[in-house]
């Protein structure tokens, strides 16, 4: 009985945080009437969501699949270049700082020229995507695959195990609880690569919805957007979170 309020603890919780706070706003809203346009209460949020709920789950359903092409791309380009620096000093030197560069630069900086070089099209967001969830999963995949203990690599030497089968055996499972700690964090920055690309340049995605929706003061609808996006990331950090319970179960315990 205990387990499974502690089960659902963390769903109640920030739940009832939640409505108490959009009571709350709702009734600041009709004590000082606020002016729609500059805040609109939850109620007028809603009645934009019920008028435009067809048009928001589409443009949401295109910025969270330009986030899960993103998340992937990156994810995977970084955990191969952290193989890659693991076995190779001469590779990090070359390019590591490269990448702290790229993760320097200002995120609006670059999605012009991504817009420019592939397009308005879903690819240069999937490209701002994977730029952004790269550099987490990167830094944790090389932590994880060279924080090995040095008595396993040595029974693996005792035993004339090749590169291959050490990184097999011993290197990729030490890195499974630091790459999925990082997966969070690049689960959420890739939905807002998603959406900054979006606002640079598209013609669909809730990004584009938003920027449309500010354009023609439509600020119920705008915030509406926001809702739906902040769900999407909310739900792409869960399945990653629920991943990592089953991928790394032995570390959950």
């Amino acid at each position: 009985m205990f387990a499974g309020q502690a089960g659902i603890r963390p769903v109640v919780v920030p739940a009832a945080t939640l409505v108490l706070l959009l009571v709350a706003w709702e009734g600041a809203d009709r004590l000082f009437d606020f002016n729609a346009i500059v805040l609109p209460s939850p109620s007028e949020i809603a009645g934009a969501f019920a008028e435009h709920w067809g048009r928001l789950f589409r443009e949401t359903g295109i910025t969270m699949l330009e986030s899960l092409l993103g998340f992937l791309l990156g994810s995977v380009s970084a955990y191969l270049l952290a193989i890659a620096f693991v076995h190779s000093r001469l590779i990090q030197e070359a390019t590591y700082p490269y990448a702290v560069a790229l993760k320097s630069t200002p995120l609006i900086a670059i999605a012009p020229l991504l817009v420019l070089w592939f397009g308005n099209g879903m690819l240069s967001k999937v490209v701002m995507s994977a730029l952004v969830a790269f550099f987490p999963v990167l830094v944790n995949a090389v932590n994880g695959l060279t924080a090995v203990d040095r008595e396993a690599l040595d029974l693996m030497k005792s035993l004339s195990a090749s590169r291959w089968q050490v990184l097999m055996k011993i290197r990729i499972p030490n890195s499974a609880g630091y790459v999925f700690a990082s997966l969070k964090i690049a689960s959420s920055l890739a939905v807002v690569g998603a959406v900054i690309g979006e606002f640079t340049g598209s013609t669909q995605g809730i990004g584009h919805l938003i920027n449309t929706s500010s354009y023609y003061l439509e600020t119920p609808l705008m915030f509406a957007g926001i809702g739906m996006i902040s769900l999407g990331g909310i739900v792409f950090f869960g399945l990653v979170a629920l991943a990592e319970r089953h991928a790394v179960f032995w570390e959950s315990r």
